[in-house]
């Protein structure tokens, strides 16, 4: 049955006004007799929302839509309303989700549903009836198909892209681009999002790419969200009267802060200096860089209160503590009757701290029969893990925790040990999870309160605030509809706290959509391969990245135009009666750009020469490190080429005073140079005290030996064409006319403030025309580095064999990957040593790390990841000579774990070596895993392809093979 024999459908009744805010002005929804829509509706036990209603109407109508509501309003309705059109009309329904977790969820919720023979899974490593009418997917399965065409799109009409708000995010947010672009016209596309600042925008993108969609946005809570403040063991309203967030229609109005917790502040304020919260330098003076966020959520003041405390007498009492521990701060939410609650704590050693911190106190949140219900959900997740494994993951004390009530939840908890906290408190028997806040943005676990403990967080780089953003995100947990009646937000107080920041934060909602979307060269070659080089560039320029710089650009143009006429005004009161004062004032402006391009490149020059002496650092390198605390003599421990903060690198040194400490690039405003050599042990581990002072008095003795003498040569000499041109302009100058006017310098500060505004238009007209296009000109610049290296052909459509190969490879190094592969740098290498080199062009270290030195496991691997690394050098000139910015760099951190697991080593042996927690080892596992598949997919028939079977063979054991699709 072709699409035009389907039986005709009852017309639906869709009003024009459909696409604004429906929560106030418009009136009810009524559904259409004999429509899909009443038919579907019939189905739930309760009424569906307005919102839902209306775009289940504009699905049904034939038209895309985009639905904005807050975590937990029942947005997912409207995909499940997709498949069900899918089912009464014959045609395919593809259900993607962000993670495995939620997809498998899907999958089971639709076949208990529609039943089991309807509903499939595809994700990365499991196929469950994939060519069924439902396939519930993975974004990246489903992007892959596009990319090769698969039959399996075929008869495909209905899209759900839950969670679509993920494409911001910088890793994996192209990928739901790519779809969006990719498929065909006639694929109606439902795109689920959590509620953002810039819906209408996101909504206007996918009208254009896509056409007819239409945009339903809900900012109403389905629970109202009260907000609170916890001072020591009092629990306080954050606003007077009722909060933004609990509101039945949100109002723009502030709403008024407690006076309590303002008097609080005050009376705190007392016993602290005001300067608190932005602790004195040795000015006296506030710092205005606290390195606690802004200062105003409090915090910094913390080690102050207590030093002060630790001063007082014997005689006198320490002031109250304000900020509740964990255990009063659990206890006091019992009596309040707010549990189950997440508590979020921006750190997995926090969360798991603040379990054993409950558990030391003795605190118990659950009825004996509570306990044994959750001791037989934990049996039935672990059983068939074996015991030796158990106890290299700590499984008693997780065990004990959890009848207690008591959980974690963050990334480096075991897939396994997930499933187990997600399913008891879904039952409602955990009555407390401390999560870090990728919990948030995962699987639905709605709790009735949401504590935050601290409104600032460890970015990589420093402290900085959370953003009203992101507390929106957080506290969009509280409230499970259905069961609470209302929800709570509980933030904990810290000493130098503002309640009327707070209050700000809780009010708004800001919560921007913005684009992470990057052509990659997998991505080039397989669009290539498909469309072709004009058709692949007109798609990108598509793009929701390249939509919002456009709309930028407008701006921009517009306050060109505004300057343009400020600059006529400030020449016309410049004129001069002696002469043309605009030229004179030109001569003046091409001095200083020159005199400071000349500073500019002198500075530049001294800095690009001391990123090139840090970069060829070996261990053992002993050198001058020019400035900085640790200014004199050092030797390199670990030359730490990838892990800075941008990209820079962060060797470890040893000092002369023996001090292990990283460097940074601030550390060499001029470049260093390498005097001598020394030995560092293979076996050298910073964190042992002893290791630490044997080789510092290693290097002092060497460093007795050597006596090296500073290089004090001179820095680059300025350049003598600028000097020459300098020298010119200001002859010129001298010889003008308006030089010799006695009120130069009166027509000179209106022709400066021209000349700046000049400099600010030219600067944005660069701006603008840099954005322009930037998405089609990186691709274009692909496709010459592509085309150089033999992977593109020189006609519109050609990929060449190498090109083919490349389009299997989807790692964030996938040209080298390619590379490695055509120079047979992998080959030779048995399975361990294979899974050892792959584990560098996956894995990335989450920070610096102050542990072990990251090594090569043997002479084999060491020497093929010497080639990848001169491989991944050779591509990267590639890209400079094509103005690429720089792929990032192999980083062996995970080469030593990844060899022991392939060969056979024990859990509790692995863990303890590589220092990861267990779930940060499952994933990186499984990681390279995949890069082994895709390699053993793209080298072909060979003995490459055996040794990568063998290694996922090997690596597929234990934690790993258990429960394989949690990620």
């Amino acid at each position: 049955m072709n699409e035009n024999e389907f039986p005709p459908q009852p017309e639906v009744q869709v009003p024009d006004d459909a696409s604004a805010l429906v929560d106030g002005p418009l009136a009810p929804f009524q559904v259409e007799p004999g429509s899909l829509l009443e038919q579907f509706a019939a189905g739930y036990d309760f009424a569906l929302d307005d919102y839902q209603l209306r775009a289940c109407a504009q699905v049904e109508a034939g038209a895309g839509v985009l639905v904005a509501a807050p975590t937990g309003a029942g947005k997912t309705v409207v995909g499940e309303f997709a498949v069900f059109c899918a089912l009464a009309t014959g045609k395919k329904c593809f259900y993607t989700t962000p993670i495995k977790a939620l997809s498998n969820q899907k999958f089971h919720d639709l076949g208990q549903r529609h039943g089991a023979d309807r509903v499939g899974l595809l994700t990365g490593d499991t196929s469950v009836n994939s060519e069924a009418q439902v396939v519930v997917m993975t974004t990246e399965v489903l992007r892959n198909m596009i990319y090769a065409n698969s039959t399996t799109l075929n008869n495909l009409g209905y899209v759900v892209m839950d969670e679509v708000h993920y494409l911001a995010d910088r890793f994996r947010g192209a990928v739901w681009e790519e779809v969006i672009i990719g498929l065909a016209p006639s694929v109606q596309l439902v795109s689920l999002s959590a509620t953002v600042s810039n819906t209408e925008e996101f909504g206007d993108w996918l009208d254009e790419v896509r056409g007819n969609v239409e945009v339903v946005i809900s900012e109403r809570r389905p629970v109202p969200l009260y907000q609170h403040v916890m001072v020591g063991k009092q629990i306080h309203d954050l606003f007077d009267g009722v909060a933004p967030t609990a509101a039945v229609d949100p109002s723009e109005r502030a709403s008024r802060v407690n006076p309590e917790l303002m008097k609080l502040a005050r009376n705190e304020a007392k016993a602290v200096r005001d300067d608190s919260r932005r602790p004195r330098g040795r000015s006296g003076k506030g710092k205005k860089n606290a390195g606690y966020g802004s200062g105003q959520f409090g915090g910094a003041a913390k080690a102050h209160l207590e030093r002060r405390d630790r001063g007082r007498g014997r005689d006198q009492r320490p002031a109250p503590r304000l900020t509740p521990s964990r255990a009063v701060m659990t206890t006091q939410l019992q009596r309040a009757r707010l549990l189950p609650a997440i508590c979020f704590v921006f750190s997995r050693q926090g969360c798991d701290g603040a379990v054993r911190q409950l558990l030391a106190s003795g605190v118990n949140l659950t009825t004996d029969d509570e306990a044994r219900q959750l001791i037989a959900i934990a049996e039935r997740h672990l059983q068939g893990m074996a015991p030796a494994d158990l106890r290299a993951l700590d499984h008693d004390i997780f065990l004990e925790a959890l009848s207690r009530g008591i959980a974690a939840h963050h990334a480096g908890l075991l897939p396994a040990f997930k499933a187990v906290v997600e399913e008891g408190f879904a039952a409602g028997l955990i009555k407390i999870v401390f999560a870090t806040e990728t919990l948030a943005l995962g699987i639905n676990m709605p709790a009735r309160t949401v504590v935050i403990e601290k409104l600032v967080k460890y970015n990589g780089e420093g402290h900085v605030d959370i953003t009203p953003g992101e507390y929106t995100q957080l506290t969009g947990r509280a409230g499970r509809r259905g069961i609470d009646v209302e929800g709570h937000a509980v933030v904990l107080w810290q000493p130098g706290m503002d309640p009327r920041a707070v209050a700000g934060l809780a009010s708004r909602r800001t919560y921007p959509l913005k684009s992470s979307f990057a052509p990659t060269y997998n991505m080039t070659v397989n669009l290539v391969g498909r469309v072709g080089r004009e058709r692949a560039r007109a798609m990108l320029e598509q793009s929701f990245a390249q939509f919002q710089t456009d709309r930028s650009v407008v701006g921009m143009a517009s306050v060109a135009a505004r300057n343009q006429r400020d600059i006529d005004d400030y020449l016309a009161a410049a004129q001069c009666h002696l002469g043309d004062f605009t030229e004179y004032a030109r001569l003046r402006e091409q001095v200083r750009e020159l005199e400071a391009e000349q500073a500019r490149m002198r500075k530049a020059d001294k800095r690009a020469e001391a990123f090139e002496s840090l970069m060829t650092l070996e261990p053992g390198d002993i050198i001058h490190v020019p400035a900085g605390r640790h200014q004199g003599w050092a030797a390199v421990i670990d030359p730490g080429r990838r892990g800075g903060r941008g990209g820079e690198p962060h060797p470890m040194v040893v000092t002369e005073r023996r001090d292990v400490v990283r460097l940074t690039t601030s550390d060499f405003p001029t470049p260093t140079q390498v005097v001598g050599k020394l030995r560092i042990p293979r076996k050298f581990d910073p964190r042992q005290p002893a290791h630490r002072r044997n080789l510092g008095s290693s290097f002092l003795d060497k460093l007795h030996a050597l006596d090296p003498q500073l290089d004090t040569r001179r820095g680059p000499r300025a350049d003598a064409e600028l000097t020459a041109q300098i020298t010119e302009l200001r002859g010129e100058l001298r010889r003008h006319p308006c030089h010799e006017c006695p009120d130069r310098e009166s027509h000179a500060r209106f022709a400066e403030r021209a000349m700046r505004l000049d400099r600010d238009r030219q600067q944005a007209r660069a701006r603008a025309q840099a954005r322009s296009n930037t998405i089609a000109k990186r691709f274009d610049k692909l496709c010459q580095v592509l085309e150089s290296l033999g992977y593109l052909g020189s006609e519109d459509d050609e990929v060449t064999d190498a090109g083919r190969m490349l389009a299997r490879l989807y790692s964030e190094l996938d040209l080298v990957a390619a590379e490695c592969i055509r120079d047979g740098v992998l080959d030779g290498l048995d399975a361990p040593q294979l899974a050892a080199v792959l584990s560098s062009l996956v894995y990335e270290a989450r920070r610096v790390e102050h542990g072990r030195m990251a090594r090569m496991p043997d002479a084999a691997s060491e020497a093929a990841q010497h080639q990848l690394r001169q491989t991944w050098r050779r591509v990267c000139l590639v890209e400079r000579d094509f103005r690429l910015e720089r792929t990032g760099e192999p980083d062996i951190g995970f080469a030593e774990a990844a060899y022991e697991w392939a060969h056979g080593e024990p859990l509790a042996r692995v863990l303890g070596h590589c220092g990861l927690p267990a779930g940060d080892f499952v994933r990186w596992v499984r990681q390279v895993i995949d890069m082994l598949g895709q390699v053993a997919a793209a080298a072909g028939p060979g003995d490459l392809r055996r040794t990568a079977r063998e290694a996922i063979d090997a690596m597929r054991r234990g934690v790993i093979e258990f429960d394989p699709d949690e990620d």
